[in-house]
């Protein structure tokens, strides 16, 4: 493993759930969460943050993730992201994630969440600032969240090609605001961002 380690994940009894997701910034698409379950034997070698990994060694470790069972994806869609805020539609990401993996494994005695604030949930819940970089299935969880919204975006740019959410995945690089002038709005565009609302003139 690079800069993981096991010590917080083994504080507590039971399953532990590391949790994080992709998609906040971006302009267009869903917001993607995702929940993984690993234990100290059935951590993949070469495991780290998505961030520092190259798009193979990410779908390489998604797929052990996936093929072992110990990992769900959770979606919030654009319309939900519009009508609750981004922040809003994460943690619901997050808890259809969650709740995913825990009806299929069981439920967790603690489930840790990256970053500095956590979705409501029914279960022991704990915030850890970075922890894709230093907890292995938090770690997991981001590797599955980026491969499995990096695929969705990809599906999407063969409907909708002139944005190239295939490359940029709907961040708003200039090429897709010059695609957005040229274009229009698409209905996967999140139409309570600054850019799109001033596109389409609210």
């Amino acid at each position: 493993m690079i800069g993981l380690g096991w010590g917080l994940e083994g504080e507590f009894p039971g399953l532990v759930f590391g949790v994080d997701e992709v998609g906040r910034g971006p302009w267009a698409g869903p917001v993607t969460a995702a929940a993984a379950c690993l234990s100290p034997d059935t951590v993949p070698a070469g495991l780290a943050d998505s961030k520092v990994l190259s798009a193979n060694a990410r779908d390489d470790l998604a797929r052990l993730l996936l093929a072992a069972g110990r990992v769900e994806i959770g979606w919030a869609s654009v319309q939900e992201i519009d009508a609750l805020n981004i922040l809003g539609a994460t943690h619901l990401a997050m808890a259809r994630a969650i709740e995913a993996l825990a009806a299929r494994i069981g439920a967790p005695a603690m489930v840790l969440v990256d970053g500095n604030r956590v979705p409501d949930l029914r279960w022991p819940c704990r915030a850890v600032v970075k922890g894709d970089g230093c907890v292995a299935s938090i770690a997991a969880a981001s590797i599955a969240a980026k491969v499995a919204r990096d695929a969705h975006m990809a599906d999407l740019a063969a409907h909708y090609p002139a944005y190239g959410w295939e490359r940029n995945k709907g961040y708003g690089v200039p090429a897709h605001a010059e695609a957005l002038r040229q274009q229009g709005v698409s209905p996967h565009h999140r139409r309570s961002f600054a850019p799109i609302r001033k596109l389409l003139g609210v």
